[in-house]
């Protein structure tokens, strides 16, 4: 379907395409991975022909359509929810426009006329055309859709102005979906979904009929919605034909295979050289040295492609603390007239590693300010147990960044406030993605990713029994999120997470805490064994 052919491009000194060759087929789900500054979204703007290449071809047929979704950027007003959303279907309205003004003009023409049997003939192409778009389901696929990315049928009339980022982003991948091109090229599409209208989603590109292209950082949804793996790194191009998960397994399969190449190589090299030196002063044997010389010349060296710095980093002891870490009793919680919690009930104990799920809108985020004590409440009782010490990671805390300081200052100022001299604070950066130079970065500088990223490395340095985390996987890489996985994983005191990465998620909680309008329930299960149940008692209730 799309052919690239021997691509080349680089930036100044840096090569990002060194002659990479692929094909993108009808049917593929493609995952795009690499590291940041690999090429990834450069290859997306290349298949949309928004970027220019130094040598070489990306051949694309006039007859494939592509649909693209950013990571933000996108936002629409002045419309309704459900007439925005209907621009999906633009070509089948205007066939429909051209063939209700067509009707009104054969009313006023000569039935006998030429031009009236032309304009008949016309109609019937027409009609064949928009009878291929099912107009009559039309409605019914706009609503089904707009109701999995977790819209209600209230929104359908409200102006999509009033709708915040994330809803905004949905917006704009239901049109695309609905528009259905030849290849969805998706960028970070779960950022702003949360799990039920992710596992929707997922459900949805398992069923597309189109090829698909995603970069994403999560590998659960990696490893539903794609068959095959494409991997940029330093100018090359590897497809692997398999999901996430297999190319992870394929790829050290591959480099131990080299490892081993590279040390029989080496062996052989040595075993030369050692005949060299033994038969260098020997007049009859000249020739045959002379000859092995020449072939370790000729030579061609494998060698191993550079590896990343393994970095790790762990959260420091939690203090002593008592069986009960926190406790709700009778909260009522409202913003103005919209009320978020009426008689919340629960309590959280020592060694609970808890998952608080539900749609967006449901109050996850308010109930963790709530638990944090940072978030004031109507009616109820927060409690807390002895000696429980908390650490609270909330986004909005990245905007609370000291203007004066460079990234390593922060960290370092927020160690030594928490008395941690023997803490690493390069370690940490460096597992959340300042390396190097960025280190030395004023803070003014940073993006909003990278001012969440410092935010999380600042909340790391302090030592709590209890660490409440609110999105911490937000722009994070697959590599810097299995470190903080391990830093949990290994982390002896009590956490709770609000998150829809459930491949983060499923092997460090053993509790789920669900919110909802309807109020609260707590499930001793990780999330994968809860999205099982929900499609359970939906099914119940189905029937």
């Amino acid at each position: 379907m799309i052919n690239l052919v021997d691509v080349s491009l680089r930036y100044g000194e840096k090569v990002i395409y060194n002659k990479i060759s692929t094909t993108i087929g009808v049917r593929d789900r493609i995952g795009l991975v690499g590291s940041n500054g690999s090429g990834k979204s450069t290859l997306i703007k290349l298949l949309l022909d928004e970027a220019e290449i130094d040598s070489g071809e990306v051949e694309r047929p006039a007859y494939v359509t592509l649909g693209y979704l950013p990571q933000d950027g996108i936002e629409v007003k002045g419309t309704s929810l459900y007439d925005e959303v209907s621009k999906a279907f633009e070509d089948a309205l205007e066939l429909q426009k051209n063939i209700d003004e067509a009707d009104e003009k054969m009313l006023e023409m000569d039935t006998n006329s030429e031009e009236y049997y032309e304009l008949l003939d016309q109609i019937g192409a027409w009609e064949q055309k928009l009878e291929a778009h099912e107009p009559a389901k039309m409605k019914s696929r706009i609503e089904k859709t707009l109701m999995g990315l977790g819209f209600e049928v209230s929104d359908l009339e409200r102006d999509t102005g009033e709708f915040s980022g994330g809803w905004q982003m949905r917006i704009a991948l239901a049109k695309l979906l609905l528009k259905e091109p030849s290849l969805l090229l998706l960028d970070e599409p779960t950022n702003h979904l949360d799990i039920i209208s992710q596992q929707w989603l997922e459900d949805y590109l398992t069923r597309y009929e189109g090829s698909l292209m995603v970069i994403s950082h999560d590998r659960a949804f990696l490893d539903a919605v794609t068959n095959r793996t494409i991997h940029l790194s330093m100018g090359r191009l590897n497809s692997y034909s398999g999901n996430y998960s297999f190319y992870v397994k394929q790829s050290e399969a591959d480099l131990e295979t080299l490892r081993k190449k590279v040390k029989n190589q080496q062996a052989e090299i040595q075993r030369q050289k050692d005949f060299i030196n033994r038969f260098r002063g020997n007049v009859k044997k000249a020739s045959l040295v002379q000859s092995r010389m020449k072939d370790l010349e000729k030579m061609e060296i494998i060698k191993l492609p550079p590896q990343e710095k393994k970095i790790y980093f762990r959260f420091p002891p939690p203090p002593p603390g008592s069986a009960k870490v926190i406790e709700l009793q009778n909260v009522s919680k409202s913003y103005g007239n919209v009320q978020v919690f009426k008689g919340l009930d629960f309590h959280i104990e020592k060694g609970d590693r808890l998952a608080v799920v539900g749609v967006n809108g449901a109050g996850k985020s308010t109930l963790a300010r709530i638990l944090a004590g940072v978030e004031p409440f109507q009616e109820g009782e927060r409690a807390l147990g002895i000696n429980t010490v908390l650490a609270y990671f909330a986004q909005q805390q990245a905007d609370e960044l000291d203007p004066s300081k460079t990234v390593l200052e922060e960290v370092e100022q927020a160690s030594a406030d928490a008395n941690r001299e023997e803490s690493n604070p390069r370690a940490v950066l460096g597992a959340l993605l300042f390396r190097k130079d960025d280190v030395f970065k004023k803070t003014t500088v940073l993006s909003g990713g990278e001012r969440n990223r410092l935010a999380l490395a600042k909340m790391l340095m302090k030592e709590a029994n209890t660490i409440i985390l609110d999105e911490p996987t937000n722009h994070l890489d697959i590599k810097s999120k299995e470190i903080l996985q391990d830093a949990i994983r290994e982390f002896d005191g009590t956490v709770i997470l609000v998150s829809h990465d459930r491949d983060f998620l499923d092997p460090i909680v053993n509790k789920v805490l669900e919110v909802s309008k309807t109020g609260t329930r707590m499930l001793t299960c990780n999330v994968s064994e809860y999205l099982e149940r929900l499609k359970e008692e939906q099914g119940a209730l189905a029937r």
